[in-house]
C-alpha cells in the first residue's frame, strides 16, 4: 500500500504546476487523442514522465519539473506548454484549456482504458462517468509536516477566492448552467472532494489517509481530491482550486498568489501562530465556495473571522498589498473566463469560442 510520510516535507518554497487540458481537433472541438499522444508516440524529452491522460481520452495532464525559484515558474510552465502543443500539432491535434470544454458532451466521448480509471468508473458510476473537468493544481513545498497541515487548514478560507477569480466554465454538456464555475460543482459530485475538514496536525491527517486506504474507501492517496491538501509524497501543500486556463498569465497569477500565501502562512506558523487555529465550520466555508461557483468575479464572502462579509474586489486589493503581488489584481480587473465565453458565443459563435480556448504559449 503506497503511502507518503512525514519525511517527505523537507523543502520550503519550491513549486510544481499541473495543468489539465483538452485535446481538440483542427476546429477546436473535443476529440479522443490522448492514446496517440501518450501511448503511441514518444513525447518530447521534457514531457517524459510528465504527460498523462485523465478519465476521458480528450483530457490530458502535464506537470512541470520541480521549480526551485518562483522567478523560474513562468518559463517552466511555457516550456511544458510549447512541448505539448508541438507534440499535439505533429499528430494532427490542438490543445485547449478551460474548466469544462463548452462543447463537450460526456455521453459522446470515450473514457480512458487505464485500469485505474476503469476501476473508478466501476466504483463511482454516474458522477465519474460524466467528469469532463479540467483544473490547475499548484504545489508549494513546505519543510515540516505539521506546518504543512496547519497551512492547508488556513488555506481553506482562500480556496473560494481563488476559485472566484479563476471561474472559467459556464457551459456543461451543451448548455449554460447559470454558474461561473460549473467545473467545481460537477467535480464535487465525486467522493472525497470539495472543502476538507480541519486536521489537528500531521498525525491526524496521516491517520485519516491510512484509514481511507485500509478500508478500501480509496485505492491510492491520489483519490483524496480535496480542494487543498498536504501532499504526503511530494512534501507540498497542493491547491487544486482553479479552473483550467488558456492564458498562461492567468495561471501564473494563481501560482504567484499560492506561493505568497504559503510563504506568509509559514512565517505566521513559525512566529507562534500554530497555537491559534481557525477551525472554521466546513458549512460556512462551503457557503463561500458556493458564492464563488455561482457569482465568480461578482462574489462576496463571509469574512475570514466569520463575522461579516467582504467583496472579492476588496479581498484582492488587500491581498495584493499584504503579500506584495499584483497578478490576481490584473485577473480581477479583466472579464472572467466565464463572462468572456458567454460573450464570444453570443456575439461571434462557436468557432470563435473554441479558438479562444486554445492553449497560450507566450
Amino acid at each position: 500500500m503506497e503511502r507518503g510520510s512525514r519525511e517527505s516535507f523537507t523543502r520550503m518554497g519550491t513549486l510544481g504546476i499541473e495543468e489539465e487540458c483538452f485535446v481538440v481537433d483542427e476546429t477546436g472541438r473535443p476529440t479522443s487523442g490522448t492514446d496517440e499522444l501518450v501511448y503511441e508516440h514518444d513525447p518530447p524529452e521534457i514531457l517524459e514522465d510528465r504527460l498523462d491522460h485523465e478519465l476521458f481520452k480528450f483530457v490530458i495532464e502535464t506537470q512541470t519539473p520541480l521549480i526551485e525559484a518562483p522567478e523560474d515558474a513562468r518559463e517552466s510552465l511555457l516550456e511544458i506548454r510549447r512541448a505539448l502543443v508541438d507534440h499535439a500539432t505533429e499528430h494532427g491535434y490542438r490543445i485547449a484549456a478551460a474548466g469544462l470544454h463548452p462543447l463537450a458532451k460526456w455521453r459522446e466521448l470515450e473514457h480512458a482504458e487505464k485500469p485505474r480509471y476503469r476501476s473508478q468508473l466501476d466504483r463511482i458510476q454516474y458522477p465519474q462517468h460524466r467528469n469532463t473537468t479540467a483544473g490547475v493544481h499548484v504545489h508549494v513545498g513546505v519543510d515540516d509536516a505539521d506546518k504543512a497541515v496547519w497551512i492547508a487548514n488556513e488555506l481553506r478560507w482562500y480556496v473560494p477566492i481563488m476559485l472566484a477569480l479563476s471561474a472559467n466554465s459556464p457551459y456543461w454538456n451543451g448548455f449554460d448552467t447559470g454558474l461561473q464555475s460549473a467545473r467545481a460543482k460537477i467535480f464535487e459530485a465525486l467522493p472525497n472532494t470539495g472543502m476538507p475538514t480541519y486536521f489537528e496536525d500531521y498525525e491526524a491527517f496521516d491517520r485519516f489517509e491510512r484509514r481511507m486506504l485500509e478500508t478500501d474507501s480509496i485505492k491510492d492517496r491520489g483519490e483524496l481530491w480535496y480542494d487543498v491538501r498536504p501532499h504526503t509524497a511530494h512534501g507540498t501543500v497542493e491547491l487544486r482550486t482553479p479552473d483550467g486556463q488558456a492564458d498562461p498569465d492567468v495561471v501564473m497569477a494563481f501560482v504567484e498568489y499560492a506561493h505568497a500565501l504559503v510563504e506568509a502562512l509559514a512565517e505566521d506558523y513559525e512566529d507562534g501562530a500554530e497555537g491559534y487555529a481557525r477551525d472554521h465550520r466546513r458549512e460556512l466555508l462551503d457557503e463561500n465556495k458556493w458564492r464563488a461557483i455561482r457569482h465568480g468575479h461578482d462574489a462576496g464572502f463571509i469574512d475570514r473571522e466569520m463575522e461579516g462579509t467582504v467583496e472579492l474586489g476588496e479581498v484582492v486589493d488587500r491581498e495584493c498589498e499584504r503579500l506584495g503581488i499584483d497578478g490576481i489584481k490584473t485577473v480581477y480587473e479583466r472579464d472572467s473566463g466565464a463572462e468572456r465565453q458567454r460573450r464570444l458565443l453570443e456575439e461571434d459563435g462557436e468557432d470563435a469560442l473554441c479558438e479562444s480556448l486554445l492553449l497560450g504559449t507566450e
